[in-house]
């Protein structure tokens, strides 16, 4: 991806030598959610984006000219009303001085396309609802459903 105000794009799967480049985009990304997560979340985290078992999490990163700018992590699951995987997209960040110049979509478009390759029939992902930078994304590329999440924590 070149051009004015655009940057040279590069997505691949996440690899033990990204460590590094993931701990400070995933620690952006939750500070973003002001949340802080412990060193064990970290550890458990990076070794399960890159176990390749079935079921577990694999991630994206995205790379302008050498420089790690964005991430994506998602997981396949079952689901009752299909009979292949179901595709969860459930961390994306892109480095703010980047955004508006195309990571998200490209790491979007990356799920997508490892979705696809699965023979996953969707795949979904939520977001805040006062996100509106990120909404003006999604509701390009994605359709917006009326369900809410509930969650009860313990």
């Amino acid at each position: 991806m070149t051009g004015e105000s655009m940057i040279e794009l590069h997505i691949r799967s996440i690899e033990a030598k990204d460590e590094a480049d993931w701990r400070r985009l995933w620690t952006a990304y939750l500070a973003f959610y002001e949340t802080v997560l412990p060193e064990e979340i970290y550890v458990s985290t990076f070794a399960r984006l890159l176990s390749g078992a079935p079921n577990e999490y694999r991630g994206f990163i995205a790379f302008d000219n050498g420089r790690a700018v964005g991430l994506a992590h998602y997981l396949f699951h079952r689901s009752c009303w299909h009979i292949d995987n179901v595709c969860y997209l459930q961390d994306l960040f892109a480095d703010p001085d980047v955004r508006g110049k195309g990571v998200g979509r490209a790491l979007i478009e990356a799920v997508y396309g490892a979705a696809q390759a699965q023979g996953s029939k969707e795949v979904y992902w939520m977001t805040q609802e006062f996100n509106a930078t990120a909404r003006r994304l999604y509701d390009r590329i994605a359709e917006k459903t009326p369900f809410l999440v509930y969650q009860r924590n313990f």
